[in-house]
Parts: structure tokens; sequence; C-alpha cells
């Protein structure tokens, strides 16, 4: 009877997915596949729901809502997890080119969220952003964004609100705006990566930022901001915390599986939700990378048996033709004992073949992105007029006996904002002053083009992204045009970073948010 109540059960669940987000063949056919139910222990004691399925939902209309589960990773361990429609990842929101987008938020949790379109230009009042360009979302109220998915690519979305916790709970999910002219895979897999504890603590309650600088180098005395460039800072962030990696919420036996058969063009589309970056092999076949942060790279080669770097918010979009039957691997290459778990599984129709020379540990060579693809005509070059240029040195300091990341020696919101007029050409140069910590980069409602690496240009492919990481004692130079009026993020996406500072905002002379403030929404933009 209980194996027949359980079966009921599940029947229940997956039927009313289904009736909720299309269908789940949609979800398997672009990698979102079914999670397991599970009813242990653990999810009794903090009477949440189980995750569900990650689903696909395509269309013009959404509802997201914002909840409490519980998840199983698949290695013996269950947390509490904040989601979006129950499940890790959220829903996949899929919808064309050119299409007039609604989708209403609805917050069934204790705390107030957002959602931040990560990537995909939106206007200004739709970004996300709690105190800037909105008020968070409180318990029980439903806010609708709307906006037009005007440029096709591979974008995820997440909360803005105390973003630093609320992500590393599990509050994102993929979207894709699919191309009007765009070459269709037989296969099309998302694969979302991020760590987790697995003790569940909050990553803030774990970070001790203050706890890495010696005593002389504190001044209890006042508040201010002390550079600490000149220290040794080796060791940089201790994120050895996060010790439990997944793809798709999966690890270890419950490792995602991609099916395909032989011939399939597949395509992957790789996202980092997490704070670490990510060294991703295609284990036993050759690819191409196609777009970064869903912008194409011109006439990508194919490479085989290198490791493609994924920091933290960035996208890359890869294919690879399936013409090795058996058993292979989607693999990270990170030095962690945690990497071990973030593998995904290749698997070919009616084939019992394994390709079991994979080493996790192999030394590859690393893809540079700025070196891939060819060079083609431009809109920016380091020879065009700019009308406006800031610098920001990336850095680290010292705020009383706390340690914060600063840009220019100054923290968000004491950060001087980047003022720009609609129709400016900016240039911004990137320079991480810091001797241990990668700083990737975001910028919010634009694209930029990356120009220049340490004094160099670059060499392959003209490079728009929306986030780039910037690794210890590396510059580079990139442009945008100021084309979406309003107050922008840029910021640090290793939300450590820009929760102790690392922000800045993109102000437009003459902008007048369209929303007024409220002390009582307890916004917390960062």
């Amino acid at each position: 009877m209980k194996k027949l109540w359980l079966t009921l059960m599940l029947a229940l669940l997956v039927g009313f997915g289904v009736a909720c987000s299309n269908s789940e063949d949609k979800a398997k056919e672009h990698g979102m596949s079914t999670m397991n139910i599970n009813k242990g222990e653990e999810s009794k004691k903090e009477n949440f729901p189980s995750t569900q399925t990650t689903y696909v939902k395509t269309g013009k209309e959404f509802t997201l809502t914002a909840k409490e589960s519980t998840h199983d990773f698949g290695n013996g361990t269950t947390l509490p997890v904040w989601t979006y429609d129950g499940s890790v990842p959220g829903s996949q929101i899929r919808v064309k080119q050119g299409d007039k987008v609604k989708v209403n938020l609805k917050n069934e949790l204790s705390e107030p969220v957002t959602i931040h379109w990560h990537g995909l230009p939106v206007p200004n009042s739709q970004d996300g952003i709690p105190g800037v360009t909105m008020n968070a979302i409180q318990p029980g109220n439903t806010f609708t964004y709307e906006f037009t998915a005007s440029v096709p690519g591979t974008y995820w979305y997440h909360s803005h609100q105390d973003s630093v916790n609320q992500i590393d709970k599990g509050l994102y999910g993929t979207l894709v705006v699919e191309g009007k002219d765009e070459e269709k895979a037989d296969k099309d897999y998302t694969l979302v990566l991020d760590e987790w504890i697995s003790s569940g603590e909050s990553s803030m309650e774990e970070m001790d930022h203050g706890s890495m600088a010696s005593e002389e180098d504190k001044d209890d005395t006042n508040n201010s901001t002390q550079s600490v460039d000149g220290m040794d800072m080796a060791m940089g962030d201790d994120m050895s915390m996060y010790d439990l990696y997944t793809i798709n919420g999966k690890s270890a036996k419950n490792m995602e599986t991609l099916k395909v058969k032989e011939g399939d063009t597949v395509k992957l589309r790789l996202v980092n939700a997490g704070y670490i970056s990510h060294k991703i092999h295609i284990h036993g076949h050759e690819f191409k990378i196609v777009s970064t942060d869903g912008q194409p790279i011109n006439d990508p080669t194919i490479i085989k048996d290198q490791t493609v770097t994924v920091a933290p918010g960035e996208r890359y979009d890869i294919v690879f033709k399936a013409n090795n039957p058996g058993t292979s691997y989607i693999e990270s290459h990170d030095e962690t004992e945690a990497a071990k778990n973030m593998v995904a599984k290749i698997v070919y129709n009616n084939s019992k073949k394994t390709n079991d020379d994979r080493d996790s540990k192999e030394s590859l060579h690393n893809v540079d992105i700025t070196k891939y693809g060819k060079t083609a005509q431009s809109k920016f070059s380091l020879e065009s007029k700019y009308g406006v240029e800031y610098k920001m040195n990336l850095g680290i300091a010292m705020e009383g006996n706390s340690r914060v990341y600063t840009i220019n020696n100054k923290t968000y919101p004491k950060t001087e904002p980047l003022n720009v007029e609609e129709g400016d050409l900016v240039k911004v140069t990137l320079k991480n002053t810091s001797k241990s910590d990668d700083h990737p980069m975001h910028l919010h409602g634009h694209f930029f083009q990356v120009l220049s690496k340490n004094g160099e240009p670059i060499e392959g492919s003209p490079l728009m992204k929306d986030t780039l990481n910037v690794k210890p004692g590396e510059e580079y130079v990139v442009a945008f045009k100021a084309d979406n009026p309003g107050n922008w993020m840029f910021h640090c996406h290793d939300l450590h970073h820009a929760s102790s500072g690392m922000i800045i905002q993109v102000k437009y002379k003459g902008f007048n948010p369209a929303f007024t403030p409220n002390t009582d929404a307890n916004n917390k933009p960062e």
C-alpha cells in the first residue's frame, strides 16, 4: 500500500507540473530533466515539500513562484532550499526573439525577493534591483515584469535582493531567447553550474573577511578604508566551505544524463550560477564555442581536449557532433575534491560502450577566449573617440575590522558613479590590483566589447560580453554605447565581493526612476 500511495502521489505531482509548464518532454529535450521526488526524514523535519522537475516553460506570459523546498543532491545530502517553482534550478523560460514577455513573480517566501534578468537588456524599471529600480517584493505579494526579448542568447535570472545569500539558497533559473535565424541543434541542453555548503550554513555567516588581515593592518580608532594591497593576500577568500559541486542541482549518483544519438548536433548552454570559476571539459568530443554571454563568436574553430573556464555569471554555448558512441562525460577539471562530483554523462542511444579513459585531474590547455575565433569588423576599437572614460581599480581594503572590496578605494554606495548621457560612447578600464581574488565584473542593461587585455589588443573574434572575469594583476579595456537609459549596477559577480562594496552605478543624466524607494521594503540591492 505504501508503494501504491507513493506512486499515486508521484503521478499527481508530475501531472500538475506538466499542466503548469507545457510538458515534461520539453524539459528533457532541453536538458532540464526530472529531479527525484524524495520523502526523506530531513524533508519531514523541515516540513517543506521536496523539489520537483525543473520544467521548461514556453509562450509569452509566465508565472514564477518563489517558495521553500527541500532538495536531495544525490550524495546523501538533503538541504532546505529557496526556489522558483519548487525546483533547483528554477523553471527554464524559453521565448522567441521579439516576443513581448510578461512574468508574474509570486513571493511565497518569508523574505522579500526580486528577479534580475542577468545579461538580457531590459528597461531599467524591469531590472529587479531593490532600492535602485524597484522596491523588493514583499512576502505574499506579486509583481509583474514586462519586457521585449530583443537579443537572442542564453541568459539566466536570479534574485537581486540580498543576492549573495538568496542565490546561495537556490533562487535562480535560466532564460533562453531563441533567435529568428538561429541554427537549431538536434539536442539542446542547459547545464547550470553551482556549488553549495553541505552543512546548509549561510555563506555570509561562513565568510570572515576581517580575519584575513593582520592586526597591524587594522585601525580601530576610526572607520576609514585603508588599502591592503601591500599585504601578502596569497590565500584569498577561503571558498573551501563550498564542498558540494553540482550541475543542474545534481551531484554524484544523481548526475545529469544527456541522451544523444549518433550524428546529432548537440548544443550545451553552460551557465555559472555560483561564485567559483569552473574549468569544464567535454570528454571524447571535438567542439566549438559558438557564443559567450549570448553573443556570437565569429568563425569559431574546432577544438578538443581543452577546458573552457566559466566564471561566475558567465554563459558559454558549445556545439559538438555526437560521433563517439558510448558513454562519455562533461566534467570539471577544478583542483578541488568537490569537483569530482561536477559531472554530466553523455549517453548514446542503444550503445553499451563506455569511453572510460577520462581523467578529471589531467592537465589540459585552457581556451583563451580573447584569442579564439577570427577577427572581424566590430563596433568599437581602441582608436575610437569616447565621450566618457572611467577607470576601475578593483582592490581590497580594511574598513574598521572588516575586509572589504573596493573600486578606486571606495565601497558602495560611496563609490563614484559612472555618469553618462544617452548616446555616449564609453570606455572603461578594469584593473585588478588585488593579489589573490578574481573579480568577474557584470554590467547591467548593456553589452560591452572587450578591446584589450594587459595592453594588447584582442586577437580573436570581436568579444561582446556582459560579464568579464578579471584575474589578479590583469587589466582589460572595454567599451559600450550608452543606449539604455537608467541607473544600472556594474559589480563583481562573486557576490561576496559585491556585498562587501565592489559596486558602482552607471547613471544616465536626467533619468528619473519610475518608483519611490520605500524605507519599509528592506531593500538590499547587493
